[in-house]
């Protein structure tokens, strides 16, 4: 590996983690832009691309998420009722969705990635929060909300938060806890969607050096390097910084990243 992808994917790890504990977002939003473009400059073959920068990125997320499991949980602010009446809707919704994505033509996933990020940006933009209307559903209904989420999570290689966080605080339960609570259910929406990935990917042809299925290992573990630590720092900060102004700063740069990443493709 060239010195200067080594350097771009541990710095990529430290801004994910420094994000996703500052601002409570997992880091699908920078990780696929950023690897895309990279994996373009490798030569990587044009068709499966963005589905190697899914992968990737959902894999790395994994060691994150159970990091931000582990501190919400240490907090005593996971609804686990909850999580376990959502986790099996999130678990066959996300790895459902990762056969769709093995079908879907790289601009077609592009489009949807960047159309999300779109309204990522503009919730954060505006600091969207749905006012409570009803009560948190049965099984059938977390069931149906788990498919939903879990489903659109793998098509963008997000630990959910910017549904299940909304969604959430729509069915009355607290802000704080409405985060705890998407924290604990980010860690089987990154599982399902790396173990997807993997099965789709297997056996396709012409995919580069390193990678089972679509995930390139080694962009995972230098991510993950460094991810796992700024996590933390970045949730320390969370108290000091001015996290309204600092989320109108990333709503631009997740709108500038999906522009970079549609240029990279298209």
């Amino acid at each position: 590996m060239e010195w200067y992808l080594l350097v771009s994917f541990l710095a990529l790890g430290l801004v994910v983690g420094f994000a996703a504990g500052l601002l409570g977002i997992g880091g699908g939003g920078i990780m696929v832009p950023v690897l895309t473009a990279l994996f373009v400059a490798q030569g990587f073959p044009t068709e499966h691309v963005v589905h190697i920068a899914l992968a990737t990125s959902m894999a790395a997320i994994v060691p994150t998420a159970f990091s931000s499991m582990r501190a919400h949980h240490a907090k005593q602010a996971v609804q686990w009722a909850v999580v376990q009446r959502i986790t099996p809707g999130i678990l066959l919704g996300t790895f459902a969705a990762t056969f769709l994505a093995a079908v879907l033509s790289t601009r077609a996933l592009a489009w949807f990635f960047a159309a999300f990020m779109a309204y990522v940006a503009v919730q954060m933009w505006l600091n969207i929060k749905p006012k409570p209307h009803r009560e948190l559903p049965g099984m059938a209904g977390l069931s149906v909300a788990g498919l939903v989420i879990g489903g659109v999570s793998a098509l963008v290689a997000i630990g959910g938060g910017s549904l299940s966080v909304p969604y959430m605080m729509w069915c009355n339960i607290d802000v704080r806890k409405a985060i705890a609570t998407s924290a604990g259910i980010g860690l089987p929406i990154a599982i399902a969607g790396t173990v997807g990935y993997l099965v789709n990917g297997w056996g396709q042809v012409g995919l580069p050096d390193y990678t089972i299925g679509f995930v390139y290992w080694p962009a995972v573990l230098l991510i993950a390097l460094t991810s796992f630590f700024t996590t933390r720092l970045g949730a320390n900060l969370a108290h000091t910084l001015p996290v309204a102004a600092l989320k109108k700063v990333f709503a631009v740069l997740l709108m500038l990243l999906s522009a970079k990443m549609l240029h990279s493709v298209l």
